[in-house]
């Protein structure tokens, strides 16, 4: 394959870079004077790169770049879309949140924009050196994000544990690399699913085991779960909601092209793996979420909680299991990303959030309109029908039903009626309790476009997307089962 025709292919991620490299020369003459500016340029990008990658979609498209390094096809276009959407959300939110605390600068954009580099390449990568060099990149930029906030505590302090915490991860995915290499003799998924088919050593377990848990921390399943609470709470509330959706949607997107390209000939290795963590973060963030008084580390081990739900489709390890996956992490994003825009509206006159559950009694007497929109939300995360977050659990389950993992199933329909105790507590404190403090101050109106999308795609209305969204998504799940 020609040079122009790898340049093509990966058209998002070059103009992304492209993008991100000018900004950043805009950001160093101009200082903050040209932030909302540079935030608006980002946005655009990363409009374009979601319409580039989208025309990049079609029946059997599938085609490797650079002598194999990276591939394009159907899966990859499918989890890129939703990156770029959540990026594109996360920085329209962004200048109202850090302007008003005179925290907001160029550089916030740029690290945005790399990210959403280093997470397309993660998602297409089908050799170990290109997958770890996009997992760096976007990492780097996700632990400067997360201590953005320089002058509050709490953020530095978020800052570091992800630091260090994702460098020990980082590390053991780079043994587990290392052992992969080592008993398989190459880098390429292919030459490894290859060599695994062959001989499949106690070593090459072992390597398999380190890299599933070094991605196990990344998408923070249980048991490397613990960091999730506290960057959450302390990282600024438009990085968390980022955090929450775009890096998590990658980092599924990574373990699920590794778990059925590289891994795929040797199944039995890594599925009891994976159906004891989906098993645990479904039981640990819902029991975890229940003590919960700050509204964001409830959000937090939500998502550990959804985690669960996620890895019960890639437990299936059939195509069908990989198409719930992925229409789940569709109508997880938007869960999410209102959820956390949401919080991000809580905010008294002087700016300060309402963090707990004392903060938002009386809520529907107060802001009846952004209590209603939280009702919502907080029904479709628990899969209440006839809301859309009910679809995205029911395919999960479908699937691990007809994979004959009628057990996992189960567990999990019981364990999903633990985690909807602690939705329902937000219902509760804003519709039944009274006020105890005033309404929260009036949000701008990016705030509310974000928030308005986020309600209409995951209210009934969401359910008029479903052919074409499993389409899509079947045809994603197809690629990677095709390619093997």
């Amino acid at each position: 394959m020609s040079y122009a025709t790898s340049f093509y292919l990966t058209g998002a991620e070059i103009g992304l870079s492209v993008t991100g490299l000018v900004l950043l020369l805009v950001t160093a003459w101009t200082g903050e004077k040209a932030a909302r500016g540079i935030t608006i340029a980002a946005v655009a990008a990363l409009f374009g790169a979601l319409a580039f990658n989208l025309s990049l979609f079609g029946e059997g498209a599938s085609a490797d770049a650079f002598a194999g390094l990276v591939r394009i096809d159907n899966f990859a276009v499918f989890a890129k879309s939703l990156i770029y959407i959540a990026a594109i959300a996360c920085l329209i939110v962004a200048p109202n949140y850090f302007t008003p605390r005179a925290q907001y600068r160029g550089e916030y954009a740029v690290l945005m924009v790399f990210n959403a580099v280093g997470m397309g390449l993660m998602v297409s990568a089908v050799d170990l050196m290109t997958l770890y060099i996009g997992l760096e990149l976007s990492s780097l930029s996700s632990y400067v994000l997360a201590s953005f906030a320089r002058r509050d505590d709490k953020s530095s302090e978020a800052g570091l544990k992800y630091f260090v915490l994702g460098g020990l991860a980082s590390g053991i995915i780079l043994y587990g690399v290392s052992l992969v290499y080592g008993f398989s003799g190459t880098t390429s998924y292919d030459g490894i699913r290859a060599a695994f088919s062959a001989d499949f050593s106690t070593g090459a377990m072992f390597g398999v085991v380190f890299v599933l848990a070094g991605f196990a921390f990344k998408i923070a399943a249980v048991p490397f779960h613990m960091w999730t609470p506290d960057v959450y709470e302390g990282a600024p509330t438009p990085v968390t909601a980022f955090f929450a959706s775009a890096p998590k949607v990658a980092a599924v997107a990574m373990l699920v092209r590794m778990a059925t390209g590289p891994f795929g000939g040797q199944v039995e290795a890594w599925q009891q793996i994976v159906i004891f963590a989906a098993l645990a973060s479904i039981v640990v963030g819902a029991l975890g979420a229940i003590g919960q008084a700050n509204l964001k580390r409830l959000l937090a081990y939500s998502s550990i909680n959804n985690v669960g739900f996620i890895l019960i489709g890639l437990a299936a390890a059939t195509p069908k299991g990989i198409e719930g996956l992925l229409v789940y992490l569709f109508i997880y994003v938007f869960m999410t990303i209102g959820s956390f825009v949401a919080l991000l509206m809580l905010r008294d006159a002087e700016g300060k959030a309402l963090a707990t559950f004392d903060d938002i009694s009386g809520l529907s007497t107060t802001s009846p309109a952004l209590a209603w929109c939280l009702l919502a939300l907080m029904f479709s995360l628990a899969g209440i029908p006839p809301l859309f977050g009910f679809w995205g659990k029911f395919v999960v389950f479908q699937a691990a039903v007809q994979a004959d993992m009628i057990a996992l199933a189960a567990i999990g329909i019981a364990a999903s009626v633990i985690g909807a105790f602690y939705y329902i507590k937000f219902i509760k404190v804003m519709f039944f309790d009274e006020p105890k403090g005033a309404a929260p101050a009036k949000a701008p109106v990016s705030h509310w476009v974000v928030l308005g999308l986020s309600v209409l795609v995951i209210s009934p209305l969401g359910y008029l997307v479903t052919p074409w969204l499993s389409d899509m998504a079947g045809a994603a799940a197809q690629a990677l089962f095709f390619a093997a």
